[in-house]
């Protein structure tokens, strides 16, 4: 048989010494961090050292002569950042479409900048609005006069046309429609 008692069920239970209570323990936690924290040391040190403390005011008052004017100190004045650039304007996804679709046409079949635009504007072609191919073909970064020796070099090597008929080829309204100052560059670099 056990020698332990069992307290009557309706019994209240022993009460807990002070120092085993929680709330204790975060109060006194808490008086810590007060005690311990700097209040403000640095603030109170550049309030003691300030020459604007009534006491530091007469001190410099009774050491400095009275025939001389105190003489203003300059103070900088901080230039206001300049503000950001506005953002750039989003590019409708019609505009962004015929840009990419005029720099295919330029660097895979190295067509003239007319060319482009009627390509990207023609109801057989890509179909799109002029102000999109307009914006296509004047964003683009190509290089015209290199596609129209790269024309000019197929025109010579794949059907043997002379060098005038490249040019009128190359300016033709119905065939590759560069200006002709580019026609005339590319014949002149066209080799042999």
């Amino acid at each position: 048989m056990s020698n332990a008692v069992t307290p009557p069920p309706n019994a209240p239970k022993p009460k807990r010494p002070w120092f085993k209570k929680k709330r204790w323990w975060a109060v006194a936690i808490i008086l810590l961090i007060i005690i311990v924290s700097p209040k403000g040391g640095k603030k109170e040190e550049a309030a003691s050292v300030s020459p604007t403390t009534p006491s530091a005011v007469a001190t410099t008052k009774a050491a400095a002569p009275t025939t001389q004017a105190a003489v203003p100190t300059p103070t900088k004045t901080a230039t206001p950042a300049p503000p950001p650039p506005p953002p750039a304007p989003k590019v409708p996804v019609a505009y962004d479409s015929a840009l990419t679709k005029a720099s295919q046409y330029s660097s895979r079949m190295h067509m003239s900048k007319q060319g482009i635009y009627d390509q990207l504007t023609s109801q057989y072609g890509e179909k799109f609005a002029p102000d999109a191919a307009q914006y296509a073909v004047d964003t683009l970064k190509a290089d015209y006069n290199a596609n129209a020796l790269a024309k000019a070099k197929e025109y010579q090597s794949r059907m043997a046309m002379s060098p005038a008929g490249i040019y009128d080829q190359l300016i033709s309204q119905y065939g590759e429609k560069f200006t002709p100052a580019e026609a005339q560059w590319a014949v002149d670099h066209l080799a042999g």
